[in-house]
C-alpha cells in the first residue's frame, strides 16, 4: 500500500519501518528536524528483538514537504497535536484516502472526522512498544498486537486491507467490532502505567520492584473501566489488569511516552487520558479518586516545567 504516517515519533516510525520492510511505499511526515534528516542521511535504524537495522527504503519529510497523495494516512501523533497535524496536511487528504488512527486517548474520531466523513476513519488500538532513543533511531522490545474497526461500526473491506497489512509487516492486526471497548481498556492501561511512571520516573519493568506499583496499577485500571461500563461498554477489567502485569513483567526498560514528555518538557497526553475518563466520571457523578490523583501529580509536573 501507498501509506503516509503523520507523527513519526517512537510509534510512528517503528510502524513506517516495519511496513516499509514488506515493501509498502512508505512516506513518514513530521516536523522534527533532527529525525527527518537523520532518516534522510542514513534511514531509519530500528532494534528490535528481530535484530538492529537501517531501513532506508522509506521517505521522510516535513508537511508543507509532502506531495504524494497516500491511499492510507496514518495518524501517531499525540491527540492534542491532531486537529493541528491534519491541518498541516490537508493537501494530501483527497477523496479516496481512508484515515487511520492508532492514537491514545479519547476523542480521536471526533477530531479526525472535522476533515474526513466518518465511513473514511478507522479507529484502533495498538500494545506495541517503543521508545524514540535518538534521532533516527527507535528500540522496539516485547511484542503488541493491533485491533481495528471502521468507526462508524460497518464492516468496510478498507478495515480487512489494511489489518491484512499490518499483520504481513509483523504487527499482528485483527479486525475487531469490539474496538471501542479495547479502546477504553488501552485507556485505562494508559492511565495506570503512563501516569504513574510520569510522576514517579520508573520505567514500565520497574513498577514491579515493589507490590504498590501493580496495587495502584490496578486500582487505576478499576476506576477507568468503571465508567466505560456505566457508559454500557463491554470492557474486561481482569483482561486489562492482565495484559498491566504482562507489561511490566515483559517491556523492560520501556518509558512510556508520558514520562518521555516529562523529562523532555513537553506538553503530555494526560488530559486525553486521565483527563478525559475524570471529566467523563464528574457528568456521570463518579469519584475517581486515583486516577484524578495521579492527573493532578503530572499537570503539577506539566506546570513546573512551563513555570
Amino acid at each position: 500500500m501507498r501509506i503516509s504516517i503523520v507523527g513519526a515519533g517512537a510509534m510512528g516510525s517503528m510502524f513506517g519501518g516495519l511496513l516499509a520492510e514488506c515493501d509498502n511505499d512508505i512516506t513518514l511526515i513530521d516536523v522534527n528536524d533532527a529525525h527527518v534528516s537523520a532518516i534522510h542521511a542514513d534511514g531509519l535504524r530500528l532494534t528490535t528483538d528481530s535484530g538492529d537495522r537501517h531501513i532506508k527504503a522509506l521517505k521522510i519529510c516535513r508537511p508543507e514537504e509532502a506531495t504524494d497523495i497516500p491511499e492510507l494516512l496514518v495518524v501517531f501523533t499525540k491527540t492534542l497535536h491532531t486537529h493541528a497535524a491534519l491541518s498541516g496536511v490537508k493537501h494530501l487528504i483527497g477523496p479516496d484516502v481512508h484515515l487511520v488512527s492508532l492514537q491514545n486517548g479519547l476523542g480521536n474520531v471526533e477530531a479526525i472526522s472535522e476533515f474526513v466523513d466518518t465511513e473514511r476513519v478507522l479507529i484502533g488500538v495498538t500494545t506495541w512498544p517503543a521508545d524514540l532513543v535518538g534521532p533516527g533511531h527507535v528500540h522496539s522490545h516485547g511484542k503488541g498486537v493491533v485491533r481495528l474497526m471502521a468507526a462508524d461500526g460497518i464492516a468496510r473491506p478498507i478495515v480487512t486491507l489494511v489489518s491484512e497489512t499490518l499483520s504481513r509487516a509483523g504487527l499482528e492486526c485483527t479486525s475487531d467490532a469490539t474496538v471501542w471497548a479495547a479502546i477504553w481498556e488501552k485507556v485505562a492501561f494508559n492511565a495506570a502505567l503512563n501516569s504513574i511512571c510520569a510522576v514517579s520516573g520508573c520505567t514500565v519493568d520497574q513498577l514491579g520492584l515493589v507490590s504498590d506499583g501493580r496495587r495502584l496499577a490496578d486500582e487505576v485500571v478499576s476506576e477507568v473501566l468503571s465508567v466505560a461500563q456505566r457508559l454500557g461498554i463491554n470492557v474486561n477489567p481482569d483482561m486489562c489488569k492482565t495484559n498491566v502485569a504482562g507489561a511490566i513483567a515483559q517491556h523492560k526498560g520501556h518509558k512510556p511516552s508520558m514520562l518521555q514528555d516529562i523529562v523532555a518538557g513537553r506538553r503530555t497526553e494526560i488530559e486525553a487520558i486521565n483527563g478525559a475518563v475524570v471529566a467523563a466520571a464528574r457528568r456521570l457523578e463518579m469519584k475517581l479518586p486515583t486516577t484524578e490523583t495521579l492527573l493532578s501529580l503530572v499537570r503539577l509536573a506539566e506546570a513546573r516545567a512551563f513555570a
